[in-house]
């Protein structure tokens, strides 16, 4: 029997090669796996943490500003493909890297938006306090004093003297009926009528007084006595109540621009006093008034806008007569 010696030689080369190539091939396998799993887990950490921003910029998911997952791509092709680690981190990170840039976008128009809507209020905030700043002159601008309880008579003008030193008068000057600066006495028993009160409540007894006052059609005496319950308890809850009346008894004495003033400060100093509805709704009817139409329905839109249904009812049903009147 005769042995091919070479053969045998050749074919036991071949077996050894294959036997490395495998061990080879047996040891990158691993090592490759290895680092695709370690990317696969960066990715995964950068989706928890793009889905962590998306809920914290856009509370709530709301689809219409992100997909609220990352889709596999769904391209159309010639037919199915194998899908590789490679392709699907591939896909994944350039999800990422759109929904970065949406979100980015997004959170640069909204701070663009705030800015502009800061800006519209401060113009708005700063044309209001205009409008409504006290007037410089007009035919009632002069305040009653506080310190006057009572409605004083005029002085008399002064009678003119004679021309020449020769000329004399054909007839002597009438005595005045009263002093100046005297209260008149008519009046000063109108006021002694009205009843004080004496309930033991210092503030509460005040405010009453000024309102009996007022109700007696007294009003600049009720307005004297409202001014000094604000000024001696500006921080009360009857405050916001002496004020309101204050403008009422401007108003109903024909002083509108001087009610429009008392309605707007107790408006702007107490918010949410019992009485600031009543005293937005007063100074649209004190502005309509006063022929500012537009400024009367800037008042009734304010007063629907930043109380709504919380004003009392008979408030709303005013302010819907007194903007029916002005044509807003």
């Amino acid at each position: 029997m005769i042995v091919n010696l070479g053969a045998d030689r050749h074919m036991m080369k071949r077996l050894m090669f294959l036997g490395a190539a495998t061990t080879v091939i047996a040891m990158t396998v691993p090592a490759t796996q290895a680092q695709d799993a370690a990317v696969t887990k960066r990715v995964d950490r950068l989706e928890k943490e793009m889905r962590a921003v998306q809920r914290q910029v856009f509370p709530g998911g709301a689809p219409a500003f992100f997909e609220g997952e990352i889709a596999p791509d769904s391209t159309p092709g010639d037919g199915p493909r194998a899908s590789t680690p490679v392709a699907d981190l591939t896909a994944r990170v350039d999800a990422l890297e759109t929904q970065l840039q949406t979100l980015t976008g997004q959170t640069e128009q909204n701070a663009f938006q705030l800015r502009e809507l800061e800006k519209q209020f401060t113009a708005y905030k700063a044309e209001m306090e205009k409008r409504l700043a006290p007037p410089t002159a007009g035919p009632d601008a002069v305040a009653t004093p506080a310190s006057l309880p009572v409605a004083t008579t005029p002085k008399p003008a002064p009678t003119p003297a004679p021309t020449t030193a020769s000329a004399t008068p054909t007839k002597k000057p009438t005595a005045p009926a009263a002093a100046p600066g005297k209260p008149d006495a008519a009046r000063l028993a109108l006021v002694k009528k009205v009843e004080i009160p004496s309930s033991g409540n210092e503030t509460k007894d005040a405010y009453d007084y000024g309102y009996r006052l007022w109700e007696a059609k007294l009003y600049p005496e009720a307005q004297a006595q409202l001014k000094q319950v604000v000024t001696k308890w500006p921080t009360s809850s009857q405050a916001s109540f002496a004020q309101n009346l204050l403008g009422r008894a401007y108003l109903d004495e024909g002083k509108p621009s001087l009610a429009a003033v008392a309605f707007y400060n107790n408006y702007k100093d107490r918010p949410s006093g019992a009485r600031a509805p009543h005293s937005l709704m007063y100074m649209g009817v004190a502005l309509d008034k006063l022929g500012r139409k537009a400024d009367a329905c800037k008042a009734f839109r304010e007063l629907e806008e930043v109380y709504g249904d919380k004003a009392p009812q008979d408030v709303r049903t005013d302010a819907a007569a007194a903007k029916a009147k002005a044509g807003c």
